[in-house]
């Protein structure tokens, strides 16, 4: 993953070296030429350097200065500090007062490099630490939403805009986009944020046991109904109860929902009365609720009831930008947790395939992604080869070899479907790739099929069963008595696929006939 690397000495020649170096190693370079320069820099770019290599000697303000400046400002940063004075007492105040390593010069650039890299290593990994240490004492925030892209900068203006009042808000997207994230940064940002946070799937709760779920129940109340039951509305009192997939409630109940909203007050199954409750309602859907209320299956008035306050959280294929972020934190987090130190980040050509990839199941799937490739990983780097299911569906033919578990080639004209591992088989939708039907129409190697379409849902049938015939008339050197054979249709079923495909006229069926 490139970094921002802060460059501060006053030598023109020894920066301009850095810097060099620096680019080559694969980072962005920017440079100052001073300490005071450099500090101011760094106040400017609020965060956005993620490294500093720093002169001791320098006339205006010397390198042991800029780091006294640092610690007292709580700046995290970390520092390679680099000078022609190697000596121990240069080298031990160095690192007590904060430098993360110390280079001697001339730099030698393979130590550099190595230094580099563990720096940002140890960063990263502290990052991740902080960030899992944080929703157990303060709650997930706006700054720990891992986005650089101005759709979900909106996003996050609008939930922070939001998060000071008590207005309802409904939160759209696609599955898998972070609604909840985003729902739960609200509430953290309120002045509810040390109140309870109590989420319902409600589309995972059986019909029969929705109204008791969200209301709850007086003992006796029905069969089964041996004990009282508090529901989802009086836990989530004084705090925030958030509605997740709220377009699968059943009508019945959303009369009662809108009732609590309107009222405040929630009436459990065999209770005599009603009980207030004070809540922040936050909901979400993947669906259209207009569309729902047109078609009779959400009401109108609690429609306008939910949707105060909307916000739209963009798929992940309409931010491209932030899906190199996301992976380096999947990596980072992914290889601590499984004991995988020795998992340095990510080669660029994966980083690549990655964002070229639409991802229908957005972030949901490509942690799973992540995920699976930090396990499969042997080396220092995740690479196009870890990710076989995402390479098979972009055509890169050495990650489809790795999936089926050998590295001979298939077969010419072998059509190969192929079903993914248990554990992965939902992330991906994945039982197969591409048939190449001809240069230009298909990158994916000849022989295979590809069953999802480029916006991630399943291709026709239709369209399978043209490039099917396509692949098996190639195959057979247009001999369509063996093709037909092969596919088990009759000769006259093939030729008239073949008028509707548009794969061959009437004059090419002629010939076909007679050569046969």
């Amino acid at each position: 993953m490139a970094a921002r690397i802060l460059i501060v000495d006053d030598d023109p020649i020894q920066r301009r070296l850095l810097e060099e170096a620096v680019k080559r190693f694969g980072h962005e370079a920017v440079t100052a030429d001073g300490g005071e320069a450099g500090l101011s820099m760094l106040a400017a770019a609020r965060g956005d350097f993620q490294l500093m290599i720093l002169d001791l000697v320098m006339p205006d303000l010397d390198g042991m200065a800029v780091l006294e400046r640092l610690a007292k400002a709580g700046e995290t940063l970390p520092v390679i500090v680099q000078t022609s004075r190697g000596s121990i007492d240069t080298v031990v105040g160095a690192m007590r007062a904060g430098a993360f390593d110390f280079i001697v010069k001339p730099v030698n650039h393979e130590r550099l490099a190595v230094s580099i890299q563990n720096a940002l290593k140890v960063t990263a990994l502290e990052g991740e630490i902080r960030r899992a240490r944080r929703p157990a004492q303060s709650g997930l925030g706006f700054r720990d939403i891992i986005t650089k892209s101005q759709e979900m900068a909106r996003v996050l203006r609008l939930g922070e805009r939001a998060a000071t009042s008590g207005i309802p808000i409904l939160i759209e997207g696609e599955s898998g986009v972070g609604k909840e994230l985003v729902a739960r940064a609200i509430q953290n940002a309120s002045d509810r944020r040390t109140k309870p946070f109590v989420t319902v799937n409600c589309g995972a709760i059986p019909e029969n046991l929705v109204q008791s779920t969200l209301f709850g129940h007086e003992k006796g109340a029905f069969t089964g109904a041996v004990d009282r039951h508090t529901g989802k509305f009086q836990e989530a009192h004084t705090g925030t109860l958030f509605l997740d997939e709220v377009g699968e409630l059943p009508l019945d109940i959303q009369v009662q929902l809108l009732r609590a909203i309107q009222e405040g007050e929630i009436e459990p199954v065999g209770a005599r009365r009603s009980q207030k409750v004070d809540f922040r309602l936050i909901s979400a859907t993947n669906r259209r609720l207009l569309d729902m209320v047109k078609e009779g299956r959400f009401r109108e008035d609690l429609y306008y009831r939910l949707n105060v306050y909307p916000i739209f959280v963009p798929p992940l294929r309409d931010r491209r930008e932030d899906i190199p972020l996301l992976v380096d934190h999947f990596v980072t987090r992914f290889a601590a947790e499984e004991g995988k130190r020795r998992i340095t980040g990510i080669r660029p050509d994966a980083v690549a395939m990655l964002g070229a990839f639409n991802w229908p199941g957005n972030i949901r799937q490509l942690e799973n992604a992540v995920f699976r490739a930090v396990i499969l990983c042997d080396g220092g780097e995740l690479t196009a080869d870890d990710f076989p299911q995402i390479a098979a569906q972009t055509g890169h033919v050495s990650a489809i070899r790795r999936v089926e578990g050998t590295d001979a080639p298939p077969a010419s004209g072998q059509v190969t479907i192929e079903t993914a591992p248990s554990t992965v088989a939902a992330e991906d939708g994945l039982i197969g790739v591409a048939v190449n039907s001809g240069p230009g129409n298909d990158p994916a190697p000849f022989g295979f099929l590809r069953s999802l379409a480029d916006d991630g849902h399943v291709r026709p049938l239709v369209a399978i069963e043209e490039e099917m015939i396509r692949l098996a008339i190639d195959h057979y050197g247009g001999r369509m008595a063996e093709v037909a054979r092969r596919l088990g249709i009759g000769r006259s079923t093939l030729y008239r696929k073949l008028k509707e495909y548009g794969i061959a006229d009437d004059d090419q069926d002629d010939a076909g006939v007679a050569a046969e």
